[in-house]
């Protein structure tokens, strides 16, 4: 999609993090917004940012882990727009801690936001998309679903999911001219860890490294490229290239990595 100026995009989790700074890097490409969050509030302030740049901006509050709300939205879009150019897969949610520790309500919750929601707006939305000379699909992944980790099982387990789902649809649809991109950061410095330890879903010790935590602005401009270059799977920060590639040529080695502070079970 090398020309995206005129395009109509729907973000979900626009109202902070990756998907704010998603939204406003569109909007200053030209792009019409079709924006959702579950935070009224900061999602209208993130619309209003938007507007500034003289594109069409609509936000609506949705919780995408209710597929009803997910329906309903996806109508709204559609009976506004009739159609689609952009699809962002943005809102996603993390759980820390150990996985025996998890209790269902978590597991399905972090699930219908993670995965789930990302599935659904595919499926609602792709006869809307396949009807375009060209479109585009960007999931947010993250480099948890390239890469393992100890204590973010659910979390790993939506993501290397989404990586997957991206790429089969990127072979089904690709010769149709329907783009699919999974995006997979490193750390960002977003709100996502205060966000769970406000939902008592940190358990122990666990933040972004500062020191590697790139700004949401940096993804944002790395998914813009990738969607006029149609990528299909993008490591984004020199520290995820680095670790993706280490755990493709030498799976034992971050195997052993990974087990080096394991302690006897009581």
């Amino acid at each position: 999609m090398n020309v995206i100026r005129g395009k109509r995009a729907l973000v979900t989790g626009a109202a902070s993090g990756i998907g704010r700074s998603i939204a406003l890097a569109l909007a200053r490409e030209g792009v019409d917004l079709f924006l959702l969050d579950q935070d009224g509030a900061k999602l209208a302030a993130v619309a209003g940012q938007a507007r500034q740049s003289r594109t069409e901006v609509v936000d609506r509050q949705c919780d995408v882990s209710r597929p009803g709300e997910v329906g309903a939205s996806v109508d709204a879009l559609l009976e506004r727009w009739g159609g689609l150019d952009i699809l962002i897969n943005n809102a996603g949610v993390v759980y820390f801690g150990r996985t025996n520790e998890m209790i269902d309500s978590q597991w399905d919750l972090l699930l219908a936001t993670n995965l789930h929601a990302p599935l659904l707006f595919i499926r609602r939305l792709l006869p809307a998309l396949l009807e375009r000379r060209e479109a585009h699909i960007l999931n947010v992944c993250s480099l948890y679903g390239l890469v393992p980790k100890r204590k973010v099982a659910a979390y790993q387990t939506a993501k290397f999911g989404l990586v997957g789902l991206s790429q089969s649809l990127r072979y089904e649809y690709g010769p149709a001219g329907l783009g699919v991109t999974a995006l997979c950061p490193g750390w960002v410095d977003t709100d996502i860890v205060t966000a769970a330890r406000e939902r008592g879903w940190v358990s122990g010790s666990f933040r972004i490294p500062s020191s590697f935590a790139m700004p949401p602005d940096r993804v944002a401009a790395r998914a813009v490229r990738a969607i006029r270059r149609n990528e299909g799977l993008v490591a984004v920060g020199v520290p995820a290239r680095l670790l993706w590639m280490l755990h493709r040529l030498s799976p034992a080695l971050v195997d052993r990595w990974q087990h080096r502070k394991r302690r006897p079970r009581a």
